[in-house]
Formats: structure tokens, sequence, C-alpha cells
């Protein structure tokens, strides 16, 4: 189902696409992941310089970091305890094991998908690095849920909505984009299964 999109205009490489993530309820949804994929996005996918997925007061920080396919991921850990940092999810399976710092080596994610981290001393520790194939995405923001991707160029897309309250191995909810170069409204995604 194609839908129109909110262009913010203004910018020569292309338009600022605003998502408003609902879920089954129709109520704002914070915290969603958008992006929006297309065979052109993913030859425009450049890796992440710097990105760090932390362990602050035994908990990861932040609890959701996306990160486009092909980038280094960093895990300093800034508590005073050791932490032993893990995922078996297919798109990345890595195993970091107790350690205090910043480890030498960053993590490549090398393909798209979700990969839930867990720590194998703190059961309580849960984060997740959301891969794309994009250089389009961003997150809901506030009560409103709103969501906004600039300098997106016009044409055919793939938009994606995720969230961490989606079942474990649950897709993305998905609905067929076309971007135009001018006009639009926000476009209202519904997220349907989240748990509570």
């Amino acid at each position: 189902m194609a839908a129109a999109c909110c262009l913010g205009c203004g910018v020569a490489q292309g338009a600022t696409v605003q998502v408003d993530v609902l879920d089954a309820a129709g109520k704002p949804l914070a915290d969603a992941v958008v992006f929006l994929e297309s065979a052109e996005a993913s030859r425009q996918v450049r890796p992440l310089a710097g990105a760090e997925m932390a362990q602050e007061k035994r908990q990861f920080v932040p609890g959701v970091l996306v990160v486009p396919v092909g980038t280094e991921v960093r895990f300093p850990n800034q508590d005073s305890v050791r932490h032993h940092v893990y995922s078996f999810s297919p798109a990345k399976k890595f195993e970091l094991k107790l350690y205090t710092g910043t480890p030498s080596n960053p993590v490549l994610f090398d393909r798209p998908g979700v990969v839930a981290l867990g720590c194998n001393i703190h059961d309580q520790m849960v984060g997740w690095i959301l891969v794309v194939a994009t250089p389009h995405y961003a997150r809901s923001a506030g009560a409103a849920g709103r969501a906004q991707i600039d300098n997106v160029p016009p044409g055919n897309y793939t938009l994606r909505a995720w969230h961490t309250r989606l079942p474990v191995g649950a897709p993305a909810h998905e609905q067929a984009l076309t971007v135009p170069a001018t006009g639009g409204a926000p476009v209202p995604v519904r997220v349907a299964g989240l748990q509570p």
C-alpha cells in the first residue's frame, strides 16, 4: 500500500520524511525505529564512525543503537564491575568475555537485522543493535511518536518500523512508500503485536 510522506523541502539532496508511529490502538509510540529501504538506498550505505554501545550502571547505553551495515561498534565498560557481553542473534553472533575498560577490537556488524545483547553476569542487562541496509533511518521521539528522516531522494521505498516490544524474531512492520519531489503529509504507521 503506497502512502504519501511529509516533505520538509528546502534541501537540494532530498526530502524530509515524517513518520507518525502508532501502536495497534492508535496511540503514539516513542522509541520506534523507522527506516527506508530500496535498491538505491542500499548502494548509498556507509559505515558509521565512532559507534559505541557502553555499559553504565549495569545497563547498555544507549538501550537501542541503530547502525548501517558495515559499522564497527565498540563496547566500553564504564562500570567498576566486569561484564561479559554476548549475542546469539542470527544477524550477529559474538561474545566479549569478562572485561573492564574497552576491548581493543570493535565488533563488525556486517549483516542487516536485529541484534539482541545480553550480559552473562547481569541477567537484567538487555540492549539492541538494529543494523540497517540504508542511510535513511530515525527514531520516534517523545509523546508524539514522530520520527523524521532528512535528505531522502524521491523514489519508491519500503518503510519499515521496529520496536523493542516486538516479539524476538518478529519482522519489522513494513509498507510501501513513495517519496515525491514536493508536497505530502506525515505518514502514519501502525505497529501491531507489541508485547506489554
